[in-house]
C-alpha cells in the first residue's frame, strides 16, 4: 500500500532536554558538524527574556529559530505549536529553505510531558512531524543532586529513550556507576551513551515509542491533558522572578517543579572588567550561595582584550574553563551573565557584581 502522493512526508523531529549545565549545547555543536545532520534545522528555548545560549550554536544562524520569554511547559507551549505551523507553512509555500530535520532544545527548566503532548497528540503536528526521539542529557558531576532536589530532571529522564552522560571524566567512577543505578531505576533499560557517540546513532536511531516508556511518562502525558491542567500561575509583574508556581496536578511528596524560588536574572557591565575582579567576584559568589547558583553563563568584555570576550559556564559550585572567543557572536559587546538561581535574592548578588565594579547598583534586569 502506498502513501499519500499529495501528503509531505513526515518531518523527522528530535528532542534534546536535560537539566540546566549538563552540555546540551556543546552536545549540538558537535552534532551539526556532522554531515548526517546537513538540513537541520534547530529551535532553541530559552529560560528568560535575555539568553545567550542561541548564540553559542556555531555557523547555523539562518537555520535557527528562537523562543523565549519562558519555558517549554509554561506559557511559550501555545508559541512553540503556532512556531512549528508557521516553520511547516514557510516550507510548504517556498518562504524558507526547505530543511530535513527538526532538534528542538529545550530549556533546563523544561518538563518534557507538554511537549510531548503536542509533538505526539497535536492532529496536525503530529501528521507533519515524526518523533524520533527524546535525548536527555545528565551531568555525571551533578546528576545525582540534581535529580534529588528537581522534579523536572526526573522527568526529563524518565521521558529519554536514549541518556547521554556527560563530564563522567569529572567524577570518580563509583559516582558514575551509583548514578547509572538510578538512571536505570528511573528508565529501567534506557541506553546511557558516552557524548561522543556519532550523530547517526544518536539522532536518527528510530521512531520514539511512547509505549516502550516507564508506565510513569503515560501517566504524566495523561495527566497533562486534564482540563485546568495548563493553568499556570506566572507572576509577570514580578521584576526579578520569571514566576513559577506551578502544582501541574503533581504528588504532593514531590518537589514543585521550577517553583518561584527559581528565578533568572542578568548582570551587565558598560565597561570592561578585568580579569582578576571576575574572578574575585565568582569566587565569594561561590563562597555564599554553593549549589543554590543553578549556572552561570556569560560573555565577559575583559580588560586589555578588545573583541575577544571570555565565555564562562559554571554549573552551582562548578565553573568550567573559560574560553577566549575570537570575536563577539552579536553586536552587543556589553559584558552579560545570565543568573539562574533558587532561593537566592537578586539585590543580593547585583550588589556583590556592582561592589566589584565599583559603581552603583545597576538597575534590576530580568532574564
Amino acid at each position: 500500500m502506498t502513501g499519500d502522493p499529495a501528503r509531505p512526508q513526515p518531518v523527522p523531529l528530535t528532542l534534546l532536554t536535560g537539566f540546566l549545565g549538563a552540555g546540551k549545547t556543546t552536545l549540538l555543536n558537535r552534532l551539526l558538524k556532522d554531515p548526517a545532520l546537513a538540513g537541520t534545522l534547530v529551535l532553541v528555548n530559552e529560560f528568560g527574556e535575555i539568553g545567550l545560549d542561541h548564540l553559542m550554536i556555531e555557523g547555523i544562524e539562518e537555520n535557527m529559530i528562537l523562543l523565549e520569554s519562558g519555558c517549554l511547559c509554561c506559557t511559550i507551549r501555545d508559541d512553540l505549536i503556532v512556531t512549528l505551523e508557521d516553520l511547516l507553512r514557510g516550507r510548504d509555500n517556498g518562504r524558507i529553505a526547505p530543511f530535513s530535520r527538526l532538534v528542538i532544545e529545550t530549556t533546563g527548566l523544561a518538563d518534557p510531558a507538554p511537549i510531548l503532548n503536542v509533538l505526539i497528540n497535536h492532529p496536525y503536528l503530529a501528521m507533519r512531524f515524526r518523533l524520533d526521539g527524546v535525548v536527555t542529557l545528565v551531568d555525571a558531576v551533578n546528576g545525582m543532586a540534581t535529580l534529588d532536589a528537581h522534579e523536572e530532571a526526573r522527568r526529563q529522564v524518565v521521558a529519554a529513550d536514549r541518556l547521554v552522560l556527560t563530564k563522567a571524566e569529572l567524577t570518580a567512577a563509583e559516582n558514575v556507576a551509583a548514578l547509572r543505578q538510578r538512571l536505570d531505576g528511573l528508565n529501567p533499560g534506557v541506553a546511557v551513551l558516552p557524548p561522543d557517540i556519532p550523530a547517526a546513532d544518536l539522532i536518527d536511531a528510530g521512531l520514539y515509542d511512547l509505549a516502550k516508556q516507564p508506565h510513569t511518562l503515560r501517566h504524566w502525558l495523561a495527566e497533562d491533558t486534564l482540563p485546568g491542567h495548563h493553568h499556570h500561575h506566572h507572576h509577570h509583574g514580578d521584576h526579578h522572578h520569571h514566576g513559577h508556581d506551578h502544582a501541574h496536578g503533581q504528588d504532593p511528596h514531590d518537589v514543585n517543579r521550577h517553583d518561584a524560588s527559581i528565578r533568572a536574572f542578568v548582570l551587565t557591565a558598560e565597561q570592561p572588567v578585568a580579569r582578576t575582579t571576575f574572578d574575585l567576584f565568582w569566587t565569594l559568589l561561590r563562597s555564599i550561595h554553593g549549589p543554590r547558583l543553578l549556572r552561570l553563563k556569560g560573555l565577559v568584555d575583559i580588560a586589555g582584550e578588545p573583541g575577544r570576550p571570555l565565555l564562562v559556564h559554571a554549573v552551582q559550585q562548578i565553573l568550567h574553563p573559560p574560553i577566549q572567543l575570537e570575536a563577539w557572536p552579536d553586536s552587543d559587546r556589553r559584558s552579560r551573565l545570565v543568573l539562574i538561581v533558587r532561593d537566592v535574592e537578586e539585590g543580593t548578588v547585583r550588589k556583590l557584581w556592582s561592589a566589584f565594579l565599583g559603581q552603583a547598583t545597576a538597575q534590576p534586569q530580568t532574564a
